[in-house]
């Protein structure tokens, strides 16, 4: 029973340590690169609405590569691009028109009815999206780009290690006193 005891207290530990590194690596790397997180070579974008929904669920963490030849893309890949300077949607290519610099894309997002209505320019292209997702945790993501969100983040999971290791050293004390007592009053 105490080796299961330990042996659970050990995994606590762990994933209360790894979410600590986790979510500063997040945070600090949010920031650094201007509010968008990148992890080996690729950037995490969250998914804000249901437009390209089954495959990509509202509130996701996707990866996108950007970059590259932005005149590359072929009907049925996922690009992400810039609609407005501060708004980007996620859409699959439904039609390739033009070549060269001339190159646009009609997109239309799965979920969706009809194409955008706007043609895509090549160079409004940001990246393309590689089909990994993490569901649900654009919702965190997105806390973490505000001043509180991210101060939150960082102080949450320290907090409950160091009050999960106080329980833990509570516990010990009263193991040794018990076994003192023990030892004691059997002498």
């Amino acid at each position: 029973m105490i080796f299961v005891k330990r042996w659970v207290s050990n995994i606590v530990t762990t994933i209360l340590f790894l979410t600590l590194i986790a979510t500063a690596f997040v945070v600090i790397s949010s920031k650094a690169s201007g509010g968008e997180p990148t992890v080996m070579g690729f950037q995490l974008k969250t998914v804000l609405s249901g437009s390209m929904e089954p495959g990509i669920q509202t509130g996701s963490v996707i990866a996108i590569k950007p970059g590259g030849d932005l005149k590359r893309f072929q009907k049925g890949d996922v690009i992400t691009f810039k609609e407005s300077e501060t708004k980007l949607i996620t859409h699959r290519v439904q039609e390739v028109r033009g070549t060269g610099d001339n190159t646009q894309y009609i997109t239309k997002g799965d979920n969706n009815d009809a194409p955008d209505l706007a043609p895509v320019l090549a160079a409004n292209v940001v990246g393309e999206y590689n089909g990994f997702t993490i569901p649900y945790t654009g919702y965190l993501l997105n806390a973490a780009q505000s001043k509180m969100g991210s101060a939150l983040l960082l102080i949450l999971p320290g907090v409950l290690l160091l009050l999960y290791s106080a329980v833990t050293i509570w516990k010990a004390i009263k193991e040794v006193e018990v076994t003192k007592k023990t030892t004691t009053t059997s002498n």
